[in-house]
């Protein structure tokens, strides 16, 4: 029998204000001892000097981090022009230069090819698997491989601030996946002045916004403490996408043992993603059919 986390049994999301230099699994390894909880995992990662949300899910929420992971998010970057780097942000080596600058009508221009469904191939310092290995780790010991283009959906992306010739500031909303980094590195190729990301944040992500995240300072002087439980949001928030099905007692019963339960529906059609609740807590997200939820997930509340 497996030894069990020592730790409180507590459920729910806490919104970070990231800072930069640190990465996002330190931060859930520091949301969770803050806490003294079992279980905490992240939504989404950050790069280590990337700032703003970082959803971290403690307890039973974790079940419900894909649907914050799946959700679209936003962020807010300044690209520096003229120069691209290694790993296609500030941190890296400077590998190409130019002196070409895009006046802001090429640059508004070039930004619709990165919108809507496109092709992206992630920047070689990334955490993608190349045959079992991560590629950052590939990419420091100089190894010669190439990474697969993927799949992006760029809902907005558009230039809000022009701080000088040599920087440009824009705003992306995508879903899953997407790395500002190779955004930033494949429009400096695209105006043909090269370009890497110089500061990146993300300012929402799914229902969290920058504005509702605790200071990782504050985080720290918490620590351990009731007032730190009352910036934590409910597990359902995860859950804003899907609709909620209102359990019947027996229903509820049934849910939490892993089995079909009745549910009373009304928005909801066969076949749909669904949650339900039951005295105002939920019970487990699953599939609606003819009158039951089939539940995927089961939350122990």
């Amino acid at each position: 029998m497996g030894r069990r986390r020592k730790g409180r049994d507590i459920s729910g999301w806490l919104v970070v204000d990231k800072p930069a230099g640190i990465t996002s699994n330190a931060v859930a390894n520091k949301v969770r001892w803050a806490f003294d909880a079992r279980k905490a995992g992240h939504a989404g990662t950050l790069d280590p000097e990337a700032t703003g949300v970082l959803a971290v899910a403690l307890g039973e929420a974790t079940k419900t981090v894909p649907y914050i992971t799946e959700a679209l998010k936003a962020y807010r970057f300044t690209v520096r022009l003229g120069q691209a780097t290694n790993t296609d942000d500030a941190e890296g080596e400077v590998i190409a230069e130019s002196d070409a600058r895009p006046s802001d009508a090429q640059i508004a221009e070039a930004l619709a090819q990165f919108r809507g469904d496109i092709l992206q191939v992630p920047p070689k310092f990334s955490a993608v698997k190349i045959d079992g290995e991560r590629a950052y780790k590939l990419a420091r010991e100089e190894e010669d491989f190439e990474i697969a283009a993927r799949p992006l959906y760029v809902e907005e992306l558009e230039m809000i601030a022009r701080e000088d010739a040599d920087h440009v500031t824009l705003e992306m909303v995508c879903g899953k996946g997407g790395y500002v980094r190779a955004i930033a590195r494949d429009l400096g190729e695209a105006l043909g002045c090269h370009g890497h990301v110089r500061d990146l944040r993300r300012i929402w992500s799914g229902p969290f916004e920058a504005e509702d995240g605790i200071d990782f300072a504050l985080l720290d002087e918490l620590a351990r403490t009731p007032e730190l439980d009352s910036y934590l949001h409910p597990l359902e928030v995860g859950l804003d996408e899907l609709p909620e099905l209102r359990a019947t007692a027996e229903g509820a019963a049934r849910l939490k043992n892993g089995n079909p339960g009745m549910v009373i529906a009304s928005d909801v059609e066969y076949g749909d993603e669904a949650w339900a609740s039951f005295d105002g807590k939920p019970v487990a997200v699953g599939v609606y059919k003819s009158g039951e939820l089939h539940p995927s997930r089961v939350f122990n509340l």
